[in-house]
């Protein structure tokens, strides 16, 4: 049994564990239990848990069923590029290591590895990222915390993915977001008409008129721009 942590922090960060051997993962589970945690069994449903839960972290395990922690580790860094991937190792070999770095993950820690450590690794990049619990902007307001969006104090019914396009467009307001950007957070595989498809959506939700947008505009030939 791995001893709980006692965590302090000013926010409520989202961490999912991708771990095959059940007694790391529920003892993993258990110790992080201020935070707001996911656990997947294999590679496959990593993946899918990734897609859903949206974390911040994942402590990612090398060795599991269905898809490595390698492969998992590939695709999740061109799709979310800011999410934290620490990789959970049994091997000590040199190589093992570089190469995780290499394809993308952020740190790795090997087993069997202290609690302090762990702690020490999540804290010190949670300190970096001190993301705010609100953004607000043209009277949006969007809380990470509860992850609700809302305008002038009414409610908006955004998804998952629209929450985070919207995310995307206040942290470079003012900047062109190219569809580039637009489809790696999306979908690597996803195409132009997908992406349109989004922003219609989005300013449908946002927008006063939608057929006339003010705040998310179309820069021909690059993107979109938040207009704040």
């Amino acid at each position: 049994m791995i001893a709980k942590f006692s965590i302090l922090t000013r926010m409520q960060y989202k961490i999912l564990i991708a771990e095959d051997e059940d007694d790391m993962r529920n003892g993993l589970k258990e110790c992080l239990e201020d935070y707001i945690v996911e656990v997947a069994s294999d590679g496959e449903d990593a993946l899918l848990k990734a897609d859903s839960f949206l974390p911040d972290m994942m402590l990612l395990d090398v060795m599991m069923p269905k898809r490595n922690g390698f492969d998992v580790c590939r695709a999740l860094r061109k799709k979310y590029p800011s999410m934290i991937i620490i990789m959970l190792t049994a091997k000590s070999e040199e190589a093992s290591k570089v190469m995780g770095l290499n394809i993308g993950a952020d740190d790795y820690i090997t087993k069997p590895f202290s609690n302090l450590e762990l702690l020490a690794k999540i804290n010190a990049f949670f300190r970096k990222i001190a993301k705010p619990e609100v953004s607000e902007f043209c009277g949006i307001k969007l809380d990470f915390k509860k992850y609700e969006a809302s305008k002038n104090g009414i409610p908006l019914d955004l998804n998952a993915r629209e929450f985070q396009i919207l995310n995307l467009f206040s942290e470079k307001r003012g900047e062109v977001v190219s569809r580039e950007e637009l489809m790696q957070l999306i979908d690597s595989s996803s195409n132009s008409r997908t992406i349109d498809n989004y922003i219609v959506k989005l300013r449908q939700k946002i927008e006063d008129d939608s057929e006339n947008p003010k705040l998310i505009l179309s820069i021909r030939g690059l993107g979109y721009k938040l207009d704040a």
